[in-house]
């Protein structure tokens, strides 16, 4: 038999709780029972008022209270079943059992290889290009390209790949100098970035030298295909292993032609390795990176481009490649399975939220009527932030302006309480302002980059 639950609720949130348990308890294998109390609001429940109230059947093993329930567990010690707080908002139930709406069996998998740039890697030292390197590996990179700058030979390539590769990376070099790539394969780099008309002898003796070396080839400007298929050509018949890289062009200068030339490869190679470079997207337009990764994932997974190459310079590219790790499990799912990418990877949905939920103007209503203590509850909705307790119920749009009439409502309002709310506050317009939800006591959401918060309330 299935342990029996008992849910303690309030009357205005009972048909809520009882379609949620429908729905969550087969999954989350209890028996779901629900005791309504006589209160309108569950938020305005303490502890000592419960267990004055409560009839607990026999055979429940686990009592769950709303979790606005204040006060001391301690006072249902005479039950003998176990009280514990459920989750502040009812929504949150299915996670609070383990059991939350989440992605299919087998969600995850991918087959896009990602490479992380370090750029400039010669004018930074040893101790930061493993650090920059720790981070793209815990953000999902599969391999570290090394970004050389023209116009001298970094002695240290050497170093730098052998330190890499002690930690057990896999490094890829992104140099025309031959020097530098020599000194980075005989280190233990793996891959050339990148090889065309100008340099195609050296592929040759590299081949020879390091026979698994793989190099990337690429035409000798961005619209002369007809180059990358002559290079390409030679590469395999002198035996080298090779990829493709088209190259993507920036929006204004060829992108959309670019596209067509990674379509027209993949026609004419149709067993070829293709490598896209998504940085001269993410990198050099005026746009957060997650959506633009999310699309590059979408094209490079229909067409079977099963590498890129991508990094994090400029600022609103700090998280680039985190995104094209989630983007590519996305992307391959929604391909695969033949269904949409949607509902399936809230972490890349950042400035605002999947859902958003509010109380309704008639529970907070029902609430500012009912509160009796000092305690401020504080919500976002329809434009709006409201602030409540038992002796005030302020709205409105400017939070300066509501926060004058509550200091002449509440006078004695002190300066640890006044910034706690002035900081509940600041969430909250952020919330209204870009159509966010807002919970007081926790954090906003911003997709993967979310940081939870301590309650201070």
């Amino acid at each position: 038999m299935p342990p029996r639950l008992l849910f303690v609720t309030g009357k205005l949130a009972e048909p809520a709780l009882r379609r949620t348990l429908a729905d969550l308890a087969p999954r989350a294998g209890f028996e779901p029972h629900v005791a309504v109390l006589n209160i309108t609001v569950a938020a305005l429940m303490t502890t000592a008022w419960v267990a004055r109230r409560l009839a607990v059947p026999e055979g429940t093993e686990r009592v769950i209270l709303p979790g606005y329930c204040r006060g001391d567990l301690a006072d249902f010690a005479a039950l003998g079943v176990p009280v514990e707080r459920g989750p502040k908002e009812l929504r949150d139930l299915p996670e609070f059992f383990g059991k939350a709406a989440g992605p299919p069996p087998g969600y995850g998998a991918f087959d896009t290889q990602i490479l992380a740039e370090i750029n400039h890697a010669p004018q930074k030292g040893l101790a930061a290009v493993l650090a920059e390197a720790r981070h793209y590996r815990d953000s999902g990179a599969d391999v570290i390209d090394l970004g050389c700058d023209p116009g001298a030979t970094w002695a240290g390539v050497g170093d730098s790949v052998r330190a890499l590769r002690a930690e057990g990376f896999r490094v890829s070099i992104d140099s025309f100098d031959p020097v530098e790539v020599e000194a980075a394969l005989a280190a233990g780099a793996e891959l050339v970035l990148s090889v065309n008309g100008t340099n195609l002898e050296h592929a040759r003796r590299w081949h020879e030298h390091f026979p698994g070396v793989e190099v990337v080839a690429t035409p000798d400007t961005p619209a002369d295909f007809d180059s990358l298929e002559r290079t390409a050509a030679q590469l395999s018949a002198w035996g080298v292993k090779h990829r493709l890289d088209p190259i993507l062009e920036p929006i204004g200068f060829g992108f959309a032609a670019s596209l067509g030339r990674y379509l027209e490869a993949r026609r004419r190679f149709p067993a070829a390795e293709v490598m896209m470079g998504v940085g001269n997207l993410t990198e050099l337009t005026d746009a957060d990176t997650a959506g633009v990764n999310v699309l590059l994932a979408g094209f490079c997974q229909e067409a079977g481009i099963r590498s890129v190459l991508t990094t994090e310079v400029i600022p609103w590219a700090r998280s680039a490649v985190k995104e094209f790790d989630l983007a590519r499990r996305l992307v391959y799912h929604a391909v695969r399975e033949k269904v949409l990418p949607k509902r399936l990877e809230p972490g890349l949905v950042m400035l605002r939220d999947p859902k958003v939920y509010e109380q309704g103007e008639a529970a907070l209503a029902e609430l500012a009527a009912r509160v009796t203590d000092k305690n401020y509850r504080v919500f976002a909705e329809r434009g709006e932030i409201h602030v409540l307790n038992g002796s005030v119920y302020l709205r409105g749009s400017d939070p300066f302006d509501v926060f004058e009439k509550l200091l002449a409502a509440d006078p004695a309002l002190d300066a640890a309480h006044a910034f706690y709310l002035g900081y509940e506050f600041a969430k909250a317009v952020t919330a209204l302002t870009l159509g966010k939800g807002y919970t007081q006591d926790q954090a906003l959401r911003w997709g993967f980059l979310t940081v939870a918060e301590k309650s201070r309330h």
